[in-house]
């Protein structure tokens, strides 16, 4: 998969569609509201939804939209080559993860009390509040 996106042939077309998409959306949104008590719900909802898709396809039919289709493709096909653990493999790393978690809270326990006593030591109770 690339690591960086490259936009390939990128024309003033394909940006005047980009910011057409988000005109759209972002029209749907603004009509959703400024319709609130004019319009039923269900028109209301009708045009935001209808605003989503319409700006989707207008996203869809530009260079962003085809370079985002070709990314998601590659990431399914990189999706099937993860190596997936099998049930006794995470089971036995979740134990191992717990086991770790324990021993490291253990130790700190075990400094911050060192330490608490070495200061209380070192200052001879001074500041305790008692």
């Amino acid at each position: 998969m690339n690591e960086t996106v490259k936009h390939e042939g990128v024309t003033g077309a394909d940006k005047a569609k980009l910011y057409a998409a988000m005109l759209i959306a972002v029209a749907g949104i603004f009509a959703f509201y400024y319709l609130k008590g004019v319009q039923d719900d269900w028109v209301r909802w009708a045009v935001f939804a209808g605003s989503l898709v319409v700006g989707a396809l207008v996203f869809a039919v530009s260079q962003y939209g085809r370079d985002l289709w070709k990314f998601v493709l590659e990431a399914r096909i990189e999706l099937y080559k993860v190596f997936w653990p099998t049930r006794q493999e995470t089971g036995t790393m979740t134990l191992v993860v717990f086991v770790f978690v324990i021993i490291m809270s253990l130790f700190f326990w075990g400094v911050d009390s060192l330490l608490g006593w070495a200061t209380k030591s070192i200052l001879g109770g001074a500041g305790t509040g008692g």
